[in-house]
């Protein structure tokens, strides 16, 4: 089975996505670009410190709120393509897709591989069936084999996560700035051992269904205070809007309100229902306004 990687302009992403569970796109953004955002973050991961504990690796460094923390972030995390690709994949399941994480990652000389495992299974839900999460990798630098680059297994994603062992042998995840590997939550991966004298860095992307409980509490992450610098479609991103019928709403009412000047101290409570729902709903109000 071949795997091929694909450009970015003009494919079908969330095809690529199903038929092998990962998709390296090449040139996605300008390199340029990604050394900007490499440079402003560059404080944070040098006061970063060391993460505890096997999975997330004792030589490796992680931080989140990535679009508190550089206002460039959104050009990432709201890449079209990718995006759409994304909605694509996860809307059977759900009304709205929601950010999952955005967490900006380094690799140090010494970190040990990960375990290979599949981030759906942070979420107890059915597998096999459901598709809950799209991840998409950003290299701020180089990623080789050598300096702990993703490991992934394609073809291990869908039903096959359910099978003992992946169908195909691992693939590394080569790439330079401006690239970006997007891979299925049911995807088995994990990022390679650092045997290199390089730091790796990088940035991890995730949208995932807009019920489930995110990776990263986006409310805390991005309080009205903060959201409200935000374009609306990244508020919609991060959680200031509903999800059908009325999850994650505010005094009933659409968490966007938090974002408006002044917030009204008291609110009345409006529908947020899919159009069966609306149409259920409103045949049992009218069946009961016609009877005596």
């Amino acid at each position: 089975m071949r795997h091929d990687p694909i450009p970015a302009a003009g494919c079908d992403l969330a095809g690529t996505l199903r038929k092998q569970g990962y998709c390296i796109v090449r040139n996605a953004l300008p390199a340029a670009e990604v050394d900007a955002l490499d440079r402003v973050l560059a404080p944070v991961f040098d006061a970063t410190p060391f993460c505890e504990g096997g999975f997330y690796g004792e030589r490796t460094k992680r931080f989140g709120r990535l679009l508190a923390r550089a206002g460039d972030a959104e050009r990432f995390v709201r890449h079209p393509e990718i995006l759409a690709a994304a909605q694509e994949i996860l809307s059977p399941w759900c009304d709205t897709i929601q950010l999952n994480l955005a967490q900006a990652i380094a690799l140090h000389p010494d970190a040990l591989a990960q375990l290979p495992h599949r981030d759906q299974d942070m979420w107890r839900g059915t597998v096999g069936e459901v598709e809950y999460l799209v991840n998409v990798m950003w290299p701020f630098t180089d990623y080789r084999a050598d300096n702990g680059a993703t490991v992934i297994w394609p073809g291990s994603h869908g039903p096959n996560a359910l099978a003992k062992e992946p169908p195909h042998r691992p693939v590394v995840a080569e790439m330079d700035p401006g690239d970006a590997l997007v891979f299925l939550g049911s995807t088995l991966h994990g990022a390679g051992g650092n045997v290199s004298g390089r730091v790796r860095r990088g940035m991890v992307v995730s949208y995932c269904l807009g019920w489930l409980k995110p990776y990263e509490n986006q409310w805390l992450a991005y309080p009205p205070a903060i959201a409200r610098g935000f374009s609306r479609e990244l508020a919609q991103l991060v959680g200031y809007q509903q999800h059908r019928p009325n999850l994650g709403n505010y005094e009933g009412r659409c968490p966007s309100v938090l974002l408006e000047a002044p917030v009204t101290e008291h609110l009345a409570a409006i529908d947020a229902l899919r159009p069966d729902q609306a149409a259920m709903v409103a045949d049992y109000v009218a069946e009961q306004r016609r009877t005596p």
